[in-house]
């Protein structure tokens, strides 16, 4: 095959695999486990046949799911400056950003679908980690709660705010302050 009929085969199965994703997470969001593969693949304009080529069986696609949903949470927590913010400004951007990743990828909790252990930490919980350690050290978090402790009971708190967003109990953004005003409140040195 020459070079550049790859490429094109290349960007086309990214562009595809790009779409399902992006159907899945939409129509799993929606309707959770009673889509079928049939409705996700309707969902991205394609055959249920190619679906298949791209993801033999739900596993497979909620795990690509479960690595895009984590990459997307990375990225924003990557953008969102949390070393140049007070720590404070730092925890109300991580709530933000992870609460609307969550409100996408809202299928993943919902069925437990666990992603890569190694790349949850690097992505996610050692920026935070590093946000609470700063807290601690700065005398604005408490100290009698490791930065691990904390990030604990902050996964939990998201968790719930998760929750309570994709029951429609609150909207993201109010989740979001929720969350960070709550955690803040409880964290808070005393």
């Amino acid at each position: 095959m020459p070079a550049a009929s790859a490429t094109a085969g290349a960007f086309r199965h990214d562009r595809t695999a790009a779409a399902i994703l992006d159907a899945a997470a939409h129509v799993l969001s929606e309707h959770g486990r009673s889509s079928n593969m049939a409705d996700l693949a309707a969902a991205a304009g394609i055959s249920r046949a190619t679906l298949y080529r791209y993801y033999p069986h739900r596993e497979a696609l909620l795990e690509a799911l479960a690595e895009q949903a984590l990459a997307d949470a990375g990225s924003r927590l990557a953008d969102a400056g949390l070393e140049r913010a007070s720590v404070e400004e730092a925890i109300e951007r991580i709530v933000r950003a992870l609460i609307a990743v969550g409100d996408r990828y809202g299928v993943l909790v919902r069925e437990q679908v666990e992603s890569d252990p190694g790349e949850t930490e690097r992505l996610l919980a050692a920026p935070i980690r590093a946000v609470f350690a700063r807290g601690i050290e700065s005398g604005l978090l408490r100290q009698d709660l490791a930065a691990d402790v904390l990030l604990e009971l902050f996964g939990g708190a998201l968790h719930a705010a998760l929750k309570l967003t994709e029951e429609r109990r609150l909207g993201v953004e109010e989740a979001s302050a929720a969350t960070a005003a709550v955690f803040l409140d409880g964290a808070r040195a005393r």
